[in-house]
């Protein structure tokens, strides 16, 4: 689980330490849990007591019910203003539901669509989420289309001038109706639109012209093997998830890409040079 939780949260856990929003959102984690408000976590054992017995495979399965109503109660309580807290609490519970494996075994990642319903209702406007998003219910679920209708609501709540990242959000969605979803024409206005974002960034000189060439390469050739291959490498290297990784190594090698390996045993691919 620790593993599994850091490589999944990396980039997120360095936004709870900034400053004052962090400080508040982390006294109102501690004090809903002493409460026992919302499904607080369990408090660690201390030292000398005795160790919890094996958890039950209907235990767990109790928890992933009780933690269902929990989301649904979470969606109808009124915020008082406090969207983002509760959109940062929910990630939080989303990390610990998403990196129990052994829970996840039994139950599956069913609830992940309702963490990302509130935290995307709440503060749509972490750009940083996204890409978890796409991890969990695309892949993990195998549910694109839930993802790309919850990415919808950055894309339609942010811009270039609001989080210079903000292109990330089109890019993740294009990715994602291109690979997963098989909507083309969705997959070319995502591509031009991330195109349109990074433009004025300090990326925009690199990363625009790949946006723009891969919406042409789709107009012209809707199965493309060179752009779906890109995409997939392009997935590849930007994950550490062994599931992404694996679904997306599986596909490369389906669109004929060969499989190299260097000295410390890291894999690259390459298309065979077409006849």
């Amino acid at each position: 689980m620790p593993t599994k939780v850091e490589q999944f949260s990396q980039n997120w856990l360095s936004l709870l330490v900034s400053g004052v929003i962090a400080t508040a959102a982390l006294a109102g984690v501690v004090t809903i849990q002493s409460n026992r408000q919302l499904g607080g976590i369990p408090a660690m054992g201390t030292e000398g007591s005795k160790p919890a017995p094996a958890i039950s495979a209907a235990s767990f399965k109790q928890s992933e019910q009780q933690e269902a109503l929990r989301l649904k109660m979470l969606k109808a309580l009124p915020t008082f203003g406090f969207d983002n807290l509760v959109a940062d609490w929910t990630f939080l519970k989303f990390l610990q539901y998403f990196g129990d494996d052994e829970a996840r075994d039994i139950t599956g990642y069913g609830l992940s669509p309702d963490y990302f319903d509130i935290i995307t209702r709440r503060d749509p406007r972490r750009v940083e989420i996204y890409p978890f998003l796409s991890v969990a219910i695309s892949f993990y679920q195998a549910k694109p289309e839930i993802a790309v209708q919850l990415m919808e609501r950055g894309t339609n709540a942010l811009s270039a001038q609001i989080d210079p990242q903000a292109w990330t959000v089109w890019r993740n969605k294009g990715l994602d109706e291109l690979l997963l979803l098989g909507d083309i024409p969705e997959s070319i206005r995502s591509h031009e639109m991330a195109a349109d974002w990074v433009e004025k960034t300090p990326s925009g000189k690199q990363l625009a012209p790949i946006f723009r060439n891969t919406a042409e390469f789709l107009r012209r050739d809707p199965d493309s093997v060179q752009v779906r291959f890109m995409s997939w490498s392009s997935v590849y290297a930007q994950t550490k998830d062994k599931v992404v990784r694996s679904r997306a190594r599986k596909a490369l090698v389906k669109l004929g890409a060969q499989v190299r390996k260097d000295k410390d045993g890291k894999e690259s691919f390459m298309l065979p040079a077409q006849k």
